[in-house]
């Protein structure tokens, strides 16, 4: 078995080499992101350079978590040619030591980096994405003072009246207040009865109350009423949450919006996703380790280096592509939202285990 002290150095070469990946994929992307708000404010009043570089700092961790396999990837690749190039991986095999024996050690950093980024990295980067479209709403005024701007928001109740889809273009006051409604209702049997359409909706105590509203029935005269009152079970806190994307909830608080969404009428498909997706991540991390060993163990003097970098790029990114694409085929419903989530891993992680078995093991 590899011992100790080998242990705790290649573990070391590998938790410093993707943590200086993560700070320059950081930092670019910072640079990136506070220029481009330079460009937007403008003669904006307030948007000052200090504050957009502030704004900025709040927006950027929820960009950098999307390039934390890449971040893995790079990394490891890295830290496998530095091994490679100053003959470490030379004298430890030499000793004895075999591929499955130096990979311990990276594949144990990798996993305990994955469960960081979930249960720590996430719930913050996503607190300070809240608190960052607070602040950009604030300066840019896109939806108002107080409003959460997020293009067309759409909701499904059930009541003892029956049921309704209403469809707001914003909410204001946590979710309390919607804009530009238009409420479609239907008879408990299900057949559409009429259509509501307000400036503003207001959610009251068992009801909402649209103001100066206009209904339209079928084969009638469209009526304009001053005061419009809809039955309703929903919460503003259930209101509130059926607007919230994904990636701006928390990881440990998906699992109970997802529950509130589904109560809502809405489908809560993208946040089950989403929290398999996370959960998954520590497996997707290995999976890039031993795609990263199958392309990055070739010993310098053999040659070919670049092309076996590019070869090692080139597999990670299409294994990042796989992923998306079955996930968004889970987030249309053709597939379960475990099977979206943790089958690119897996798959990759058998592909990437069984390249090394060919290559070391003959």
């Amino acid at each position: 078995m590899i011992g100790r002290t080998l242990g705790l150095y290649i573990a070391a070469r590998f938790a410093r080499t993707i943590f200086s990946v993560f700070v320059l994929f950081f930092a670019i992307i910072y640079a990136l992101d506070f220029v481009e708000l330079l460009r937007r404010s403008g003669d904006t009043q307030g948007a000052t350079t200090s504050l957009m570089a502030y704004l900025s700092l709040l927006r950027v961790p929820t960009v950098v978590e999307q390039a934390l396999p890449f971040a893995v990837l790079f990394g490891a690749m890295t830290a496998f040619l530095n091994l490679s190039r100053k003959l470490e991986l030379v004298i430890a095999r030499a000793a004895g030591v075999s591929v499955w024996q130096f990979l311990a050690p990276p594949l144990i950093v990798v996993v305990l980096i994955g469960l960081v980024s979930v249960m720590a990295y996430n719930p913050v980067a996503a607190q300070l994405k809240e608190r960052g479209d607070e602040l950009e709403t604030r300066i840019f005024g896109k939806a108002g003072r107080g409003d959460v701007d997020t293009g067309s928001l759409w909701i499904r109740q059930k009541s003892m009246d029956g049921q309704a889809i209403i469809r707001a273009d914003r909410s204001s006051d946590a979710g309390t207040v919607l804009a530009s409604v238009t409420a479609f209702v239907f008879e408990p049997d299900g057949r559409f009865m009429e259509r509501v359409e307000a400036a503003t909706a207001r959610l009251s105590e068992n009801f909402w109350t649209f103001a100066d509203a206009r209904v339209i029935s079928p084969g009638e005269e469209p009526q304009s009423v001053k005061t419009y009152l809809l039955a309703t079970t929903l919460t503003p806190e259930q209101v509130t949450q059926s607007f919230v994307s994904p990636e701006a909830v928390p990881f440990w608080s998906l699992p109970a919006i997802g529950e509130r969404i589904e109560q809502v009428g809405l489908d809560a498909t993208a946040y089950k996703l989403h929290y398999q997706t996370l959960l998954a991540r520590p497996l997707l991390f290995v999976a890039m380790v031993l795609v990263a060993a199958s392309f990055s163990l070739r010993f310098f003097r053999f040659g070919g280096i670049a092309r076996m970098v590019s070869g090692g790029v080139i597999s990670g990114f299409v294994l990042y592509v796989a992923s998306k694409l079955v996930a968004d085929l889970g987030g249309a419903g053709l597939l379960s939202a475990p099977v979206a989530a943790w089958s690119p891993a897996v798959v990759g992680s058998m592909l990437g285990t069984l390249v090394l078995l060919h290559q070391e093991d003959g």
